[in-house]
């Protein structure tokens, strides 16, 4: 499968791409390849080329590619109409789906994006605390807003808890509003969240930071501090609600925030994220509910449109089929452990970090435990090995490799060469 070669249509594309589109693509990965199709666990750029697909759209396919049973139910729903601004049936029905799945969830408001479930999940906190400021970790991924956008990804380090923008065209005062604490450091968190309660509107954490896995406690202790100081936890399950286990990583880690945030999964492909909670919480959703003072408005032209619905309930009635969760976990610690093996065959300083569905491999010796030892990783040797890979039939981002329960067998069989062969190539980097 090595040296995949591109025809003189996916170059010209690529070349028409460079011209309307800011640096060639559409924000998100390189533009150094057209995906032309997807099915169960493969695509095919322009050129013809075949990958086994580790990126599955940034991670909403996670039953694979051109499932049946929600191709039909998307074309079904495409004949009767694919907005229409008011509540529709397919919306309500998921919404209610997704509230007895989630043991945070008393109700749910639809959004778009998980840009903006993050954002609206931040202002409901501080909206109910009637206190500005949030604290996030430092590496903690929450979408495209200025909040967010907050020790994201520094080049540098400060001092807990001061931020730091990643973006440019963020007003300095936001960076006043946002406490940055570090990721599975139980101690420095609870102290800080302790010494900033006057002032917090919320906690916002990935419970599974971008690819780490939670210290055993250290969740349970942002938990134990926020009830004490009665400020609300918020969980970002952008990425993990219905990967980790069908209640989400609140379920597979057995805390429950007061909040939490969903997409990719819950769209099965299309449009869709949700802010869900604590009744309580929820009502600033609500005028009647609150009053004019505390109201929050929320308004978006396609949030909880009847296609993406019903993707999303063809979706979720897959992942509650027998075993579904079983298969993935299998899958994926195959894969790692396949991955393991081929930097250990070859020599390679190298650490797999993360859970079956969702994981990578960090070329260093170090702790990779939270952003700064994910920092000191060798990220050059990171993407070289990652368009080795591509080479060798095996498409994935920068960093992840998203499982899927369509992943099968010769997936699996042709990724493990893969992983051997490209770790083989590496050998004088």
């Amino acid at each position: 499968m090595a040296g995949m070669q591109r025809s003189a249509a996916e170059k010209a594309l690529i070349k028409k791409a460079r011209a309307v589109l800011p640096a060639g693509n559409f924000g998100n990965m390189a533009g150094d390849i057209v995906i032309r199709q997807g099915k169960a666990g493969r695509v095919w750029d322009l050129s013809g080329n075949e990958y086994v697909d580790y990126v599955l759209g940034s991670g909403p396919m996670f039953i694979g590619h051109g499932h049946p049973k929600v191709t039909a139910a998307v074309q079904a729903q495409v004949a009767k109409g694919t907005t229409f601004f008011a509540n529709n049936e397919q919306g309500i029905h998921l919404a209610e789906k997704i509230c007895t799945a989630m043991a945070c969830a008393d109700q749910l408001r639809y959004v778009s994006s998980g840009s903006e479930a993050t954002l609206f999940a931040m202002r409901v906190a501080r909206a109910h605390r009637g206190r500005d400021k949030i604290m996030k970790f430092e590496g903690g991924y929450h979408g495209m807003s200025d909040y967010s956008l907050q020790s994201l990804a520094p080049k540098r380090f400060s001092n807990y808890p001061q931020a730091i923008p990643d973006s440019a065209g963020i007003p300095t005062k936001v960076s006043e509003e946002i406490v940055i604490a570090p990721f599975n450091d139980a101690e420095t968190a609870v102290s800080l969240m302790r010494e900033y309660a006057d002032q917090l509107g919320g906690v916002i954490v990935e419970p599974f930071q971008r690819l780490l896995p939670p210290k055993p406690g250290f969740l349970q202790a942002l938990r134990e501090a926020a009830t004490n100081l009665d400020i609300p936890l918020i969980f970002d399950e952008i990425v993990t609600g219905f990967r980790f286990a069908y209640g989400g990583a609140q379920a597979y880690y057995g805390v429950t925030p007061d909040m939490c945030t969903l997409g990719k999964i819950i769209g099965g492909g299309f449009p869709l994220a949700a802010i869900v909670g604590r009744e309580d919480l929820m009502a600033h959703f609500d005028k009647e509910a609150v009053g004019e003072d505390e109201f929050l408005p929320q308004i978006g032209t396609l949030s909880g449109n009847p296609v993406a619905a019903v993707a999303g309930l063809a979706t979720l009635e897959v992942l509650e089929r027998p075993d579904t969760y079983k298969t993935v976990f299998n899958t994926g610690r195959r894969l790692m452990e396949g991955l393991e093996k081929a930097m250990r065959d070859h020599g390679h300083t190298a650490r797999v970090i993360g859970e079956p569905p969702l994981f990578d491999v960090f070329f260093t010796d170090g702790d990779v435990s939270d952003y700064r030892g994910m920092f000191a990783a060798d990220a050059a040797k990171a993407r070289a090995f990652t368009l080795a890979l591509r080479e060798r039939g095996v498409f994935k981002g920068d960093s992840k490799y998203y499982i899927s329960l369509a992943h099968d067998e010769d997936d699996i069989q042709v990724t493990l060469e893969a992983f051997d062969d490209a770790a083989k190539s590496l050998k004088d980097i």
